[in-house]
């Protein structure tokens, strides 16, 4: 070995020490915890009972529990109408407040923004008691339709579904407001002016200029949302519990229901792979049309 080959595999060798501790790091944090859930999934661990003593191996049959278990079909379509009313609210509002924010003052968007930004910053559980308080029979919205004659509507009761999709819309919208409001400000004002000046009105500029310009922002906006949204918990559960009647009751809410409360550990974890397979599939579907928009 040659002095100058001695000196650059030292030099490898350093960089590769340096690495040691992000390797430990996502090794004790991130691969060991997916490794261990995915191995749980196929056990019948549990918090308490027998099951608790003696953890054993039983193959798929969490799996077929959970395929054939009614609740099982309730929870994916309600998950899938939660994540569609989200997606949604929050990308087109978020494009809607970046767009008009787009041609603001700078003084009047430093003003705006910190205030769109307060709904993401709140923590779900305190979203969830601030739209309990909006969507009760005596709650604001009852008392602003009473102006117009309307009848008070239990809406947690009898529209739940839309209750928790409007208040995870006023949470999230501020994101999505972000990256378009990032990705509007590098859109060329001369590709707009020209196509003004070619006659072309604002809404022609916005659907031929602005939105193509973007359509990489919106894809990742929607692939971030997806991911995010799949993982609400706290704020449907505080609002719904689930309810009433399942109506609310997401995947999430359905492991947390097996898995905790019924301290079914190991089918609780069943559910929480079928969340991981159903984002998995969106992104895929996601990473797919973007690349086909990229090569045609």
């Amino acid at each position: 070995m040659t002095k100058n080959q001695g000196y650059g595999f030292r030099e490898e060798m350093r960089k590769s020490l340096l690495l040691i501790p992000a390797v430990l790091v996502l090794l004790f944090f991130f691969i060991i915890p997916i490794v261990l859930t995915i191995y749980y999934s196929f056990t019948n661990l549990a918090l308490s009972g027998s099951n608790a003593k003696n953890l054993q191996f039983i193959g798929l049959e969490n799996y077929k529990r959970m395929l054939t278990d009614p609740s099982t079909v309730i929870s994916i379509e309600n998950t899938l109408i939660f994540l569609a009313g989200s997606l949604a609210g929050q990308t087109i509002l978020g494009f809607l407040i970046a767009y008009l924010m787009k041609q603001k003052a700078k003084g009047f968007r430093s003003v705006a923004g910190p205030c769109f930004l307060a709904g993401w910053v709140m923590p779900e559980i305190v979203v969830a008691l601030c739209f309990m308080a909006f969507f009760k029979e005596n709650g604001t919205l009852n008392v602003l339709t009473g102006f117009f004659g309307a009848k008070q509507v239990s809406w947690l009761y009898e529209h739940p579904m839309l209750s928790v999709v409007i208040a995870n819309v006023w949470h999230g919208t501020a994101f999505s407001m972000l990256n378009f409001q990032s990705a509007l400000d590098n859109v060329s004002g001369d590709m707009e002016e020209a196509a003004r000046v070619d006659g072309a009105n604002r809404f022609q500029v916005l659907l031929r200029i602005i939105i193509p310009s973007i359509k990489d922002t919106i894809a990742t906006n929607v692939m971030l949302n997806t991911l995010s949204t799949l993982g609400v918990y706290g704020l449907i559960y505080a609002m719904t519990g689930g309810g009433p009647a399942n109506k609310t009751t997401t995947l999430p809410i359905y492991m947390y229901n097996q898995g905790l409360k019924g301290m079914q550990l190991g089918f609780g974890t069943a559910i929480g792979m079928m969340i991981l397979f159903v984002g998995t599939i969106c992104s895929l579907i996601y990473a797919r049309l973007l690349r086909t928009k990229e090569e045609g």
